[in-house]
């Protein structure tokens, strides 16, 4: 089994985190590098992508100075951009009818929800992705409940309490995917 994280922040932090308890040893490696890029790996290559990117500015992991680090980003439509850059890098890399998740949560701004999450589910269909599952995870006990649920109350807004975990297909080269019209991309 090879394993390669493309993610900054988690794999510098990655370390023994790689190493599994299975009967029959495995090799793992990390690699730091950027989603956009995924240039040192052929198309058609791995079986399974999972991914958890930043959430646009809210949690800055390199405080600026990594350049093109997603998480200084504060343009929704600059940051789908960039995640639509990165869908299509995913989807060429990942052989045909295997699956790609990512895990993505929402946030706001001026007291208003910004659907961060739905605005990256599009940007993956757009690349060729079908959705073949949208998973909720329920956040129990954040610790950062505490600190925002004043801040609600006097902002008169519910608390975001969950993410996404959007688990998307790449169709077989020929498929016939007309009957996952509204699983995939749609033209108005």
């Amino acid at each position: 089994m090879e394993l390669f994280q493309i993610d900054i922040s988690t794999a510098l932090r990655a370390g023994s985190s790689t190493t599994f308890g299975v009967k029959k040893a495995s090799e793992q490696e990390v690699r730091v590098a950027d989603a956009r890029d995924l240039s040192s790996f052929e198309d058609d290559s791995f079986d399974l992508v999972v991914t958890h990117p930043p959430y646009m500015n809210i949690i800055k992991y390199s405080e600026g100075k990594i350049e093109g680090d997603l998480s200084n980003t504060g343009s929704m439509p600059k940051f789908c951009d960039e995640i639509e850059e990165i869908a299509r890098e995913l989807l060429r890399v990942l052989r045909p009818d295997k699956y790609c998740a990512i895990l993505i949560g929402d946030t706001r701004k001026g007291r208003h929800y910004v659907p961060l999450a739905f605005n990256v589910m599009q940007r993956f269909l757009k690349a060729g992705f079908v959705l073949k599952e949208d998973i909720i995870k329920v956040q129990h006990n954040c610790s950062a409940t505490a600190r925002w649920r004043p801040k609600a109350r006097a902002g008169k807004f519910y608390l975001i309490m969950h993410e996404h975990l959007f688990v998307f297909r790449k169709p077989e080269v020929g498929e016939d995917i007309a009957r996952l019209k509204y699983s995939r991309a749609i033209d108005y």
